[in-house]
């Protein structure tokens, strides 16, 4: 009983830890895959009135499971010509939390570039 009462706490910790981390990275997962539809999208929309915006609203759209006060996409273009690059760059804020005690904290960030089509 005092071997399981002083190695519980231990594993627990590292239970929580491994749960956390698979959260954090599906969010990563999401995210990553939110700024790759708004690259494409980008990549695509040359023609129409806003396609900074239109890319950003993909991206947003497809960003299911993310805080939509937390996400923040940039969409920057050398120019909307044909043969130009676009670059979609998402971020989120994480924070690893065990036990009420925050262990780690920052934002994750995912970026992805395409030529205009």
């Amino acid at each position: 009983m005092v071997e399981f009462a002083l190695v519980v706490p231990i594993l627990c910790v590292v239970l929580f830890g491994i749960l956390q981390f698979g959260a954090i990275y599906n969010d990563y997962v999401t995210l990553t895959d939110a700024t790759r539809v708004g690259a494409r999208k980008a990549a695509v929309s040359r023609r129409e009135v806003d396609p900074a915006g239109a890319a950003e609203t993909a991206a947003r759209n497809s960003a299911e499971g993310l805080d939509p006060a937390k996400v923040d996409f940039t969409v920057t273009a050398t120019a909307w010509e044909r043969g130009e690059s676009v670059t979609v760059q998402g971020t989120f804020p994480y924070s690893v939390n065990l036990l009420g005690f925050v262990v780690a904290s920052g934002n994750l960030t995912s970026k992805t570039t395409e030529r205009v089509e």
